[in-house]
């Protein structure tokens, strides 16, 4: 299943500008390198925007609960309510019946600029997560039941990158063994926050995922000894990791974050799920079991 986009909502006037604010410091930090006009055209402004979703025992959004609000612009409000109105999942069924459930979601909202100056915001991927608990919750509720993070120590941050002040987003699948050790690892995503020429971005994405895969297989989890999944050979994860630079101002909740995506690739031992999510839905600082989140039947967006 893949979540589109369908829908456009123009923003302009006062939020126009926070995006342009964010926008012009991220242009800045490549103002000294020649050669960055093509990559310019790549940057683009997204927030991350979480909550709980209560599904209906017939798939129908029974309630939609998004975190502080009130931080959120009303137009993003505005995106979320009008889509998640005709959103239809898959019902949870229990010992075949169907019941109400509750998912962790998370939204990546993206804006793009349109001619004129003014934007269009668009909801291009999304996860849900199936019967949603907090880490605290999951592992009381959970037990041995579900595979958890055991010992996941943060990558070195690679040298050369430092030096230049370079900072990323990187989005890490890992397929673990029944041992709870990480047998392989794929960079499927690296988001850079910082500009510079074309060839220089190809060389920094590659320093950053060989920090990350370094970092990934020296990573512990948990893994299911009771119920279905324990009988699985193997479980996958994503792990969304960050590289900041000490000092640099991370985007608070409700405030867009402006980087240059990277080129996006599977991991050829993930098997297709539907649930898994996009890699840049992902929050970073959790971890995200594949295969175990809500299926959305309909469209992200409609209209």
């Amino acid at each position: 299943m893949t979540l589109t986009m369908r829908l456009q909502v123009l923003w302009t006037g006062r939020y126009r500008r926070a995006i342009s604010v964010a926008l012009l410091l991220l242009l800045a930090s490549g103002s000294a390198w020649a050669g960055v006009a093509q990559v310019r055209k790549q940057v683009e402004a997204s927030m991350l925007v979480t909550g709980m979703v209560y599904i209906a025992p017939d798939g129908s959004v029974q309630q939609l609960d998004l975190d502080q609000g009130d931080k959120l612009p009303p137009a993003v409000r505005s995106l979320i309510d009008q889509s998640s109105s005709a959103w239809r999942f898959e019902p949870h069924v229990v010992d075949g019946v169907a019941k109400l459930a509750k998912a962790r979601m998370s939204l990546r909202v993206v804006a793009k600029q349109l001619e004129g100056g003014d934007y269009s915001l668009q909801l291009r991927s999304a996860y849900f997560g199936k019967e949603a608990l907090t880490p605290e919750e999951r592992n009381a509720k959970e037990g041995a039941s579900g595979v958890q993070s055991q010992s996941l120590k943060p990558p070195m941050y690679p040298e050369p990158a430092a030096i230049v002040g370079a900072s990323s987003q990187v989005y890490v699948i890992v397929k673990v063994g029944r041992d709870g050790s990480v047998q392989d690892a794929v960079v499927e995503q690296v988001n850079m926050l910082v500009l510079a020429p074309e060839r220089m971005m190809d060389q920094l994405r590659d320093q950053f995922s060989k920090s990350a895969l370094r970092g990934a297989k020296q990573w512990k989890f948990a893994v299911p000894t009771q119920g279905d999944m324990a009988k699985h050979p193997f479980w996958l994860v994503r792990v969304p990791v960050e590289y900041l630079m000490k000092g640099s101002k991370k985007p608070t909740y409700g405030e867009w974050s402006v980087y240059v995506p990277g080129p996006k690739q599977k991991a050829p031992w993930a098997y297709e799920e539907d649930g898994m999510g996009d890699p840049d839905a992902m929050v970073a600082g959790e971890i995200y079991p594949l295969g175990q989140g809500m299926r959305l039947l309909t469209p992200l967006q409609s209209g």
